[in-house]
């Protein structure tokens, strides 16, 4: 009987990717692919990836100085010589150069015909984002969590991140004292620009009249939001420690007339009703599946009919970010104790499960990071 045309083109593949892996594991046929002119360069780009694998953490590190040490903020200005940023940095010379080279190496710094050295354009993107600083900063705790990496698999929770995140592993109820609430909440806060940015140009909020916003943080998002959609009324909904930050920016912001943040733990805590727009910004994959389904259907009680929900988040699978879904948030939600890369259709999946309508994949300028899910609520 003849194959579908589908199953029969997943057949062929899967039998051109088990030859492949037969005959790069020969070391004879290695020898040979490097010799061969038409074999020869995918050899060698497939041994640079193999080595950039053994030599992530070293870039990484390499970032975490450059970030520590300013090199972004003593270059944003022009170029510099070395001695000027060796005694900039608080580094011996040859110690700057060697910071400098590999900083150049990866595109954080480039090194003139002059001798100098000047922003890099990965240096250049890093300029006023101090998301990207904060993460740096943070995965400090994960590198920790990943000392041993086989243990961590074992014990399926890291210690350093458990710790971070209050909400992680806590039983409903169990709210965390405000000072671990503190941190993350920080963190995410650090980075909510870029991502909210992302969401208000993937989805025009302005159609909406009261945007509830779960799990919300310090309120970042919904000042965004509130510079967007001017007539919304805004609700935010979070741990009671987190909620009374989002108070105090709410104020600070002059939004205390239209935005409101309501103390709860949405896993046992009905949700503020009456909004006809539910967003979750960066929530569900930090929560195993069945936490996510309730959480969906609270939500969806919580909506008017006619309602909206919006999903932001990283998905796995997305095309071009493979291993951020997969090897980066796979472990990092490991060593956090909870939750799980999904892709957009598992959520779509689960948005239906809920109750709700017609979810759809929203296009985003930069889906590696945000990719943005929505769905409805019935009219009916």
């Amino acid at each position: 009987m003849a194959l579908p045309g589908a199953a029969l083109l997943d057949r062929l593949r899967d039998g051109i990717g088990a030859l492949r892996a037969r005959l790069t594991a020969s070391a004879a046929f290695r020898a040979r692919a490097t010799q061969f002119p038409l074999t020869r360069p995918i050899a060698r780009r497939e041994a640079a990836a193999l080595f950039d694998l053994c030599a992530g953490f070293v870039y990484s590190q390499v970032l975490a100085a450059s970030l520590r040490l300013d090199l972004v903020g003593r270059l944003r200005g022009g170029p510099q010589d070395l001695d000027a940023l060796a005694a900039g940095f608080g580094l011996p010379v040859d110690s700057a150069r060697c910071l400098l080279e590999a900083a150049a190496a990866l595109g954080l710094a480039a090194r003139r015909a002059d001798g100098r050295y000047a922003l890099g354009p990965l240096g250049a993107a890093l300029v006023d984002n101090p998301g990207v600083a904060a993460m740096v900063e943070h995965h400090a705790l994960l590198y920790d969590d990943l000392r041993d990496p086989v243990a961590l698999l074992r014990r399926g929770r890291g210690e350093a991140l458990g710790a971070y995140w209050a909400y992680a592993g806590n039983a409903p109820g169990g709210v965390a004292e405000p000072g671990r609430c503190d941190a993350y909440t920080g963190l995410m806060s650090a980075s909510q620009p870029m991502v909210a940015g992302e969401i208000c140009a993937a989805y025009d909020l302005r159609r909406h009249r009261h945007v509830l916003d779960i799990g919300g943080g310090d309120g970042s998002f919904l000042c965004a939001v509130a510079e967007r959609a001017r007539d919304s009324a805004l609700t935010l909904f979070d741990l009671p420690p987190v909620a009374a930050r989002a108070r105090e920016r709410f104020a600070m912001a002059g939004l205390g007339a239209r935005a409101a943040a309501v103390a709860g733990d949405f896993r046992q805590d009905a949700l503020p009703a009456g909004a006809d727009l539910a967003t979750l910004v960066r929530v569900l994959h930090d929560h195993d599946d069945s936490v996510v389904l309730d959480l969906l259907r609270r939500a969806y009680a919580a909506l008017v009919p006619g309602g909206r929900i919006l999903a932001a988040e990283p998905f796995a699978g997305t095309p071009g970010a493979e291993r951020m879904g997969a090897a980066y948030f796979g472990f990092y939600l490991l060593a956090m104790g909870q939750g799980r890369p999904r892709r957009a259709d598992e959520v779509a999946a689960m948005l239906r499960a809920a109750g709700f309508a017609r979810p759809r994949l929203l296009r985003t300028r930069v889906p590696l990071l945000v990719g943005v899910v929505v769905a409805e609520r019935p009219a009916g």
